[in-house]
């Protein structure tokens, strides 16, 4: 399909050469939608253009608008105001496109290409606590990256990197051990998620019990954190692990599979997936040899302690530590380490990250500790940065009181969704399907308020609010769905063709037709641009847009009463296309659409 906005700048590039002797760059062209209270379809801005044409704006847009209609076969008539160039296509051209986009199957979505492939990496949880708020973001932004990256046409690859060892994984197994008197996930009735994070709490619990005991007999803080029996006990739980004892193991990978199989139904209801999960337990030590090398190498710094380090500061930046004077490793070690085994499993052309901006110096350091230990593929590195969300005050606590974790709030989430919706009229108690549906709009409206702002941004999830039937919300574009495939169900009830048949005139359609074909013929050029800025957020508000779009059209024009066959046929096909659309961006996006509501 072509893209207009770059033919018309290479149109005008190519005016500007004809009329005036001199070739702009590309960048002086500005080519950008007609706004809807004027006439045209594209709009030129000349005031860029008039050091070239030496003329006033209204001379040069006549000289260069008289220029494409005679040149450009799309182009059949155009109209000036004041500074700007507006460019009116011709009727076959909207025929054409549309006839054309509605026999592809999957229209805007690039086939995929024989290239290397993007890793994306979300989620990242540790197997000592439930998925929570902040994890729903990175899961919902990392699973729709990873579609919209897919759907510009390259091979895509999603992982996950679970932190499943450390002093933080040897809390929760402590506690259990010392206060968990046998609780399995079938004996408590608790997902094994919640289970281990509720021994997680314990252990914070009694530790703070110990520590506030020993400052009681005269020791002061940092020296009664240090000293207390129960952190000394999961140090030497660590140690143990460290050194593969097998009782610890085999407590480590029994708490895990608890865990593994509570995570997996979250990820299940969330509806996200991997394609590979990595393991910090078998990863943690990959780095420590990359960083010894350099140190070898000369690239590395290390210290009379015996610390390595490297030494950032010719680049504006500090020193940073990548192996103790124990010989540890530190997180940049880690990741160090999986960098290159995931280069190494994937030759990827970028490896994306999807991680809050609270690590945006993290993976500034990494890609450039890449960089200065050799490593040429380090410009792949890529950090997806996102902003925190956080609910309104008092909304949705978790059974914890301090974070809401993810399935407090999908439960929630479903219950919200139940009540507007009978409240509504959508739905009645005892509905067949309502169960179904109720989860569809519930999930469809908390992934669309969090995917709908852009991911760089800070945001406020308001439950009540992003179910609301009205204003930019999933379940306003569920319903606009619904309502097209009511409609195309009535026109079949009552033998309407749907099916175009090359008759259909395009010359003098509604203006309401006209921003549907229009909203329409962008949907190529938003999957692109999303794919580019790697923001959902532009997906979903084109969604939006477009649900909008059809609502005006039901509203202003008549379709099964319509007398001429032609045009209910026309009309149909805007509507059909239309749910076809708004079927694959919310799918871009992880969002299901009722086929009733």
């Amino acid at each position: 399909m072509i893209n207009i906005e770059q033919l018309l700048t290479q149109n005008t590039i190519e005016a500007v050469k004809a009329l005036y002797d001199a070739e702009p760059e590309a960048s002086l062209v500005a080519v950008q939608k007609t706004r809807p209270e004027i006439q045209g379809d594209y709009t030129i801005v000349m005031f860029p253009l008039l050091r070239i044409s030496k003329k006033n704006p209204v001379q040069t847009a006549e000289d260069i608008g008289q220029w494409i209609i005679n040149n450009v076969e799309i182009a059949e008539k155009f109209d000036v105001i004041k500074g700007f160039l507006n460019i009116t296509l011709k009727a076959d051209y909207w025929k054409g496109f549309f006839t054309g986009a509605l026999r592809e199957e999957n229209y805007g979505i690039v086939p995929t290409k024989d290239v290397a492939p993007v890793v994306v990496e979300y989620s990242s949880p540790n197997t000592n606590k439930p998925l929570h708020l902040g994890h729903i973001r990175n899961n919902l932004l990392g699973f729709a990256v990873s579609n919209i990256i897919a759907a510009n046409g390259y091979p895509t690859i999603k992982v996950n990197l679970v932190n499943d060892r450390g002093i933080h994984i040897c809390k929760s197994m402590l506690a259990w051990q010392k206060f968990g008197n046998g609780e399995t996930p079938e004996s408590s009735g608790m997902k094994g998620d919640h289970l281990i994070g509720k021994y997680y709490v314990r252990f914070d619990k009694e530790y703070k019990l110990e520590v506030a005991k020993l400052i009681e007999q005269g020791m002061d803080e940092d020296e009664a954190k240090e000293s207390a029996p129960l952190m000394q006990e999961a140090r030497a739980m660590l140690r143990k692990w460290e050194n593969n004892d097998s009782e610890v193991r085999s407590l480590w990978e029994k708490m895990n599979s608890w865990v593994y199989a509570g995570f997996d139904i979250t990820y299940n209801r969330m509806g996200v997936s991997f394609d590979k999960i990595y393991y910090e337990s078998e990863t943690y030590l990959l780095g420590k040899d990359l960083v010894l090398k350099g140190l070898e190498e000369g690239k590395l710094v290390q210290k009379d302690d015996s610390s390595v380090w490297a030494d950032l500061t010719n680049q504006g930046l500090d020193e940073k530590i990548l192996l103790r004077s124990d010989g540890t490793s530190v997180y940049m070690t880690q990741d160090l380490g999986t960098a290159n085994l995931r280069y190494k499993d994937y030759m990827p052309q970028k490896m994306v990250y999807v991680v809050g901006n609270e690590q945006n110096y993290h993976f500034d350091v990494l890609a450039r500790v890449l960089k200065m230990l050799g490593k040429e593929w380090a410009d792949t590195v890529y950090h997806l940065s996102y902003g925190m969300v956080e609910l309104p005050h008092g909304k949705m606590k978790s059974r914890e009181g301090t974070v809401v974790d993810a399935d407090d709030l999908m439960d929630g989430m479903y219950d919200t969704a139940k009540q507007m919706s009978e409240e509504l009229g959508k739905v009645k108690e005892g509905d067949e399907g309502a169960d179904a549906l109720y989860n569809m709009v519930s999930l469809g409206a908390l992934k669309y308020f969090i995917l709908k702002v852009d991911p760089k941004k800070k945001m406020l999830f308001n439950p009540e609010e992003s179910i609301d039937f009205n204003g930019n919300t999933g379940p306003f574009i569920q319903y606009t769905y619904a309502r097209i495939r009511s409609l195309l169900r009535k026109a079949a009830d009552q033998n309407k063709r749907v099916e175009m048949n090359g008759d259909e005139d395009f010359s003098s359609l509604h203006s309401a037709e006209m921003d549907i074909l229009k909203a329409l013929h962008e949907y190529p050029g938003v999957i692109k641009n999303a794919g580019d800025n790697l923001s959902p957020a532009m997906i979903a508000n084109y969604a939006y847009d477009l649900a909008k779009a059809f609502n005006s059209f039901y509203q202003e024009v008549s379709v099964l009463k319509e007398d001429d066959e032609n045009k209910t046929a026309l009309r149909l096909s805007l509507a059909l296309m239309t749910g076809k659309v708004i079927k694959s961006a919310m799918g871009l996006l992880g969002i299901e659409v009722p086929e009733r509501m």
